[in-house]
């Protein structure tokens, strides 16, 4: 195991609470490294190669601290999506962008020896490009979107034998996690589906990537065991397959329809939205280099939500602010 230790910042959040588990499984040691603006119950503490540390990543010389003895960093942390980045404009640039750099430094410094990013597919904006590889021009509508990007090239600046940087343009990840997020396409519209029996579909002809968790999980541990010359220096897009959100619709309303049956008919209905994020991500690029690929389908994402729900793991779905980023961000004073 050439990353035995590894420090996962925003560890406690959605993809963090499926990653945790998955890495811990393998034989890692991990620092989850997280201001638990989510709680932090759903982790494993009583594993012994767990630590845990309620810090914030702007406080560079805790950072630094955290790191010494890490082999790799996986940096999850930020304030994510646009309605939570929106709140407190300060605050969403202060952790998405200005302390991002000290914190690759202090990483670098510590002696971590990798340095993954996860940037998001949304850095493309609006595109009608048949194809965005990761060549595309980034042109971002919104702050969140623009400051993942400007990210990119800080890290890149501090790629080098001893510490290998690389970043990752996820798509909008779906499915259940420990720590749920009900803000996602999928995930809300199979919220709505199964608790109102009915499905809004805002616009509905904006093309949207997605990749599900467990796909993305796979997609970091890879990162952990592939040699630095596949990755240094390099960016991908993640995603597994292109929709329209009305697609994704008419698959949440016939799954929950097969899951449900005693729900009866579930409506559709579309209404009106100035959400003009639409772009088709093409990831050739990571299944040719890294041999990457996801074999999860939103269909499966919907089928593991319904299962959760089944189970009573999501309780007050329609209700809880733990499940939805910029109300909690809300609840706990952040905005």
């Amino acid at each position: 195991m050439q990353f035995e230790h590894v420090l996962i910042t925003g560890g406690a959040g959605y993809v963090g609470s499926s990653l945790v588990p998955r890495l811990l499984a393998a034989g890692h040691r991990v620092t989850v490294y997280d201001i638990m603006y989510f709680g932090s119950e759903h982790l494993p503490k009583d594993n012994p190669r767990l630590r845990v540390v309620e810090a914030d990543i702007r406080d560079t010389a805790t950072f630094r601290d955290a790191c010494v003895g890490v082999d790799a960093v996986i940096h999850l942390a930020c304030i994510s999506n646009d309605p939570s980045f929106e709140l407190d404009e300060g605050l969403s640039t202060s952790i998405n962008y200005e302390c991002f750099e000290p914190m690759v430094v202090a990483a670098k410094e510590a002696g971590a020896r990798r340095f993954i990013y996860a940037s998001t597919s949304s850095v493309y904006g609006v595109s009608d490009a048949p194809d965005v590889t990761e060549d595309h021009p980034l042109v971002p509508l919104t702050l969140y979107n623009k400051f993942k990007g400007m990210c990119e090239p800080l890290l890149f600046r501090h790629q080098s034998d001893g510490f290998t940087c690389v970043t990752i343009r996820p798509s909008t990840v779906c499915g259940y996690a420990p720590r749920l997020r009900l803000d996602l396409s999928v995930n809300i519209l199979t919220n709505h589906a199964v608790n109102n029996r009915k499905i809004t579909v805002f616009g509905g002809d904006q093309m949207r990537p997605n990749i599900h968790i467990e796909d993305m999980v796979d997609l970091y541990v890879l990162l952990l065991e592939l040699p630095a010359e596949k990755i240094a220096g390099e960016t991908f897009n993640a995603g597994y397959r292109n929709m329209t959100i009305a697609d994704i619709a008419e698959v949440v309303r016939r799954v929950v329809m097969e899951e449900f049956p005693e729900l009866g008919e579930i409506e559709i209905v579309r209404t009106p939205s100035d959400d003009k994020r639409s772009y088709h991500v093409n990831s050739d690029k990571i299944r040719r280099a890294l041999g990457f690929e996801p074999h999860r389908s939103v269909e499966d994402a919907v089928r593991d939500l319904c299962a959760a729900f089944k189970a009573g793991k999501i309780p007050d779905s329609m209700t809880d602010d733990r499940y939805v980023n910029v109300r909690r961000l809300k609840a706990t004073g952040q905005g």
